[in-house]
């Protein structure tokens, strides 16, 4: 199989779909990564138990309960009782996905590792791009918010002085405009 044929039948924004952040690691959850390289989630996961020296904690995980409700509530998962899943998910980090690949040795699963590492590599770039605008727009931010407080200063105390001459507080003071009674 090309990757011509591959990325035909797997769109790269499929791949982008299934990646998310999890304890500050871009994760593919195991059920995502099983059906990208076209095998069954527990066939999946049995190589991979069978392989597990290959995967420290910073190539795969389990998830916690919490994390997978709060999975399960932001993309739409169906729960336990429902058809959904009745243990909690390995994640894949970018360097668990590539082990996986090699684990199952099709020409399948070695061109999706690469496509996969490759929406990986693009994340990082769009996350790098986005922190260089956040800081940019940080900085444009205390700039405006600090001028623009000495501005308000500044027009606040024009603002009173005006006032002050608006309203005399005793008689003695001259009133500023016409006498008109």
């Amino acid at each position: 199989m090309q990757k011509d044929e591959i990325s035909s039948i797997i769109p790269f924004e499929r791949i982008e779909n299934v990646i998310y952040i999890i304890r500050d690691h871009r994760i593919i959850l195991d059920q995502d990564l099983a059906k990208l390289y076209g095998v069954s989630t527990g066939n999946f996961n049995k190589a991979i138990n069978r392989n597990q020296k290959r995967f420290p904690e910073d190539f795969a995980f389990k998830l916690t309960k919490k994390e997978w409700d709060f999975l399960i509530f932001q993309i739409g998962i169906s729960k336990k009782g429902r058809g959904g899943r009745r243990k909690l998910p390995m994640v894949f980090t970018e360097h668990g996905v590539a082990m996986a690949a090699n684990l199952l040795k099709s020409n399948r699963a070695i061109i999706i590792s690469v496509e996969i590492v490759r929406a990986f590599i693009r994340m990082r770039q769009v996350l790098a791009s986005h922190k260089e605008i956040t800081k940019e727009l940080s900085d444009l931010k205390n700039f405006i918010l600090k001028h623009s407080n000495s501005n308000n200063r500044e027009f606040k105390r024009i603002w009173n002085t005006i006032d002050k001459l608006a309203s005399p507080k005793n008689k003695e003071q001259r009133q500023i405009g016409f006498n008109l009674g």
